[in-house]
């Protein structure tokens, strides 16, 4: 494929709800752009863009992938991303790359989740966005139903520009608004103009449907439609394309991707309606924090953004770029913003799903990859050391449902860590962390989905058999009372013998730990002795008496004892201070404290009431509540740690997936005396 310049560049993610059809319209496009010879089906596991095996298996895009078109002089970098949900952080990167989204509805299912989701992050993110009604050739499709639907949820801006003629519940003749002509699709992907098609009354509803997205352009139009007056074909067409680029018209194609039926239009409309790549400046910031305007030149000093990371199995590590500015190649020297290190360019390359070839350079506006970049990560920015200059990263969703991950074999134990690293390298979502106080490795993910894949690719790439469990909760022990108890260690074994005798006072402290003081008079416990007195308690600390796990918040003053000039020893003070925090921490009113988190749930308003009834029922306590710009509703509370481990699944079932939370460590309380026998009954089992 020959090199673009960014003006005859289109950069396009494809995204919408799970099920509507993206990866089946981006084939589509390779198929009649002749870079497939065979049009790819899901159900059979072969389309170019969903190759990883587990999206074969699954029948659903788990990965952001990329193919190139070429169509009427225009290269079409086609950026196809997840529709599940808990894959999201791919939707982030695809449109992280793209200055449009084509946003894919169902013409069964019509306006889902997803969709309003992905046109939300489009909005957000300050993408041009289109809408492609597919799988109109299924009989129980709707495209009229849905396009009021579309009308109804992102309002006047919707306009319609190619629409079908359903004739005997078949939808085989597709209308160009624009153009005013009509095209006749048949089996094998053939095409043909026909006679205009009598589409009645609804023909005139269609046109007031443009009308009302031309006005939205500027004041002048607007007030041409309130007064009645007509406007002219080039006012509808310039009305479009400038509303298109500006983001206040959003477009609707409609079409068949399993039979092609309205491809070539829709990719016919794109090359004179999406925003090329020249269009896509951007602000970074230099070294001292600065604002910066990076223009899309070919001739500027190369800067890229790394939007997606994969681990390949032949080539290894492979970094997607898109170029800023300049071009890249095999000559050009790049530093990591992130890092201030060097990266070397050992090769450039073109992508089109799992296949590479290898390309002279990466131009300005254009995507590309390069491989074996070892300090590189996803949202890194590469640029010549002449032109230091940092761009925005990549804004993934927050992963919040966390697991531990256990090894089915001892030898495995110790990859699992490697491994997991491997896939957050690919999935910057994914988090993970060794949790030394309860000796769990704990993987945190978007959802269960992502998670069951993570354990897949485990098993599939670095043969490692995991299982998932729910992870055991860091509860903390601590004393109510203050109680002075005698701790004596006395050993004799022949020669020299073992003595050590402290009176300590325990008693309730704020601090995170042991705070150890001394009020000893008289000598009776010499003070060399003191620091090995504070190592037996704190030694002491790590495990309590109740459920063996750490104490804090305890003041021990050390304020009496005895010695014996020969056979005390700094061991026999540690042990003798040991004795006494056993004595004397069962008898200060222990207790058992379980952390608090700090809840933030973002939901639509019509859901509060079940998010407040189920925070009380996981004995959380509500705090506050508050609106946000676009109608949802922003719950505060506190709740226990250990009642929010599905949490994820009861947000996503009772909203749709339109709700999110995020849960932070605020505290340690105490817990209730039913939760605490629990707790001290199951370590004892």
């Amino acid at each position: 494929m020959r090199n673009y310049d960014s003006k005859h560049i289109l950069n396009i993610a494809l995204a919408g709800h799970k099920g509507s059809g993206k990866t089946s319209v981006a084939e589509s496009m390779l198929y009649l752009t002749g870079n497939v010879s065979r049009l790819g089906k899901i159900e059979e596991g072969n389309t170019s863009l969903d190759y990883d095996p587990e999206e074969v298996k699954r029948k659903s895009s788990v990965l952001t992938a990329v193919a190139p078109v070429e169509w009427k002089n225009t290269k079409i970098n086609l950026i196809d991303t997840p529709g599940l949900f808990d894959f999201s952080g791919g939707i982030a990167e695809g449109m992280r790359a793209a200055e449009s989204v084509l946003v894919v509805v169902s013409g069964k299912d019509g306006v889902d989740v997803g969709t309003e989701k992905v046109v939300n992050m489009a909005t957000e993110m300050g993408k041009t966005k289109m809408f492609f009604v597919n799988g109109l050739c299924d009989e129980s499709a709707r495209f009229y139903r849905v396009f009021e639907d579309l009308k109804t949820v992102f309002g006047p801006a919707v306009c319609p520009v190619v629409v079908p003629y359903i004739n005997d519940g078949k939808a085989e003749v597709y209308v160009n608004l624009f153009e005013y002509r009509a095209y006749k699709y048949s089996e094998g992907g053939k095409v043909e103009p026909t006679d205009m098609p009598d589409l009645g009354t609804r023909f005139d509803g269609l046109r007031e449907a443009i009308k009302e997205a031309v006005a939205e352009t500027s004041e002048e139009l607007l007030e041409k439609f309130i007064e009645g007056e007509e406007f002219t074909p080039e006012e509808i067409i310039l009305g479009v394309s400038q509303g298109v680029r500006e983001g206040t018209i959003i477009p609707v194609f409609c079409g068949d991707a399993h039979n092609t039926y309205g491809i070539d239009q829709l990719l016919n409309s794109l090359t004179w309606l999406a925003p090329k790549a020249e269009s896509g400046a951007e602000i970074g910031s230099d070294v001292n924090g600065e604002p910066v305007e990076v223009t899309v030149n070919s001739d500027g000093v190369p800067t890229a953004i790394v939007f997606k990371t994969v681990i390949d199995p032949f080539v290894g590590k492979l970094s997607y770029i898109k170029v800023l500015s300049g071009k890249i190649s095999t000559d050009t020297p790049l530093v990591n913003m992130r890092t201030g290190a060097n990266e070397r360019v050992t090769k450039v390359l073109t992508v089109k799903g799992k296949k590479q070839e290898d390309t002279p350079f990466i131009s300005a506006g254009d995507i590309g990859a390069i491989p074996k970049l070892s300090d590189t990560l996803s949202g890194d920015t590469l640029c010549s050391p002449l032109r230091k200059v940092t761009l925005d990263g990549i804004d993934y969703p927050v992963a919040n449902l966390s697991m531990a991950v256990y090894a089915d074999s001892k030898d495995d134990e110790e990859k699992i860590t490697q491994g997991i690293l491997k896939l957050m390298e690919e999935d910057p979502t994914i988090k993970y962390v060794h949790n030394h106080e309860t000796h769990e490795r704990v993987v945190t993910g978007l959802g269960e989905q992502q998670l069951d894949v993570i354990v897949s690719k485990l098993k599939s790439k670095y043969n490692i058999d995991v299982k998932l469990k729910k992870p055991k909760v860091a509860y903390r022990e601590t004393i109510r009372g203050t109680v002075k108890v005698q701790g004596r260690h006395k050993k004799q074994s022949g020669g020299h013998g073992q003595f050590g005798d402290v009176w300590i006072e325990f008693s309730p402290s704020d601090s995170d730990g042991l705070e150890f003081t001394q009020t000893v008079v008289g000598g009776s416990v010499p003070k060399g002795f003191f620091p090995a007195v504070e190592k037996g308690l704190q030694d002491s600390m790590k495990k309590g008496p109740l459920a063996g796990y750490p104490v804090v918040g305890v003041k021990a003053n050390l304020y009496d004892g005895s010695y014996h000039p020969v056979d005390s020893s700094e061991m026999s003070f540690k042990m003798a201070a040991s004795i006494a925090f056993k004595n004397g921490i069962t008898q200060a009113k222990p207790t058992l404290l379980e952390p608090i988190g700090s809840l933030k749930v973002t939901v639509p308003e019509t859901h509060t009431g079940d998010i407040m009834g189920e925070v009380t029922k996981r004995r959380g306590r509500v705090i506050g509540m508050d609106s946000t710009p676009n109608g949802m509703q922003v719950i505060e509370a506190e709740v226990p740690m250990a009642e929010m481990g599905d949490f994820n699944t009861f947000i996503k079932q009772v909203t749709q997936g339109r709700g999110s939370f995020t849960l932070d460590f605020a505290r340690y309380e105490d817990a209730p005396a039913n939760v605490a026998e629990k707790v001290i009954a199951e370590v004892k089992e």
